[in-house]
């Protein structure tokens, strides 16, 4: 089963919602919002961006 690499990223700052795609193989640290600007960090005990501000995990937690 292929795996599924995109999400959608929801800005906590602007409410931006904005399609992505997941790293397979590491974590992704920073993402920045393509209307605001603001430089997205995982919430504390979240292993990425993904999986704080996407509407599903990284590919890396799935596997967990």
């Amino acid at each position: 089963m292929p795996i599924d690499t995109k999400a959608n990223l929801t800005c906590p700052q602007c409410g931006t919602v904005q399609e992505a795609d997941m790293p397979i193989d590491s974590c992704q640290f920073f993402y920045e919002c393509v209307s605001c600007r603001a430089v997205l960090r995982p919430k504390e005990g979240d292993c990425c961006v993904f999986c704080s501000y996407a509407d599903k995990k990284c590919p890396s937690m799935k596997s967990t």
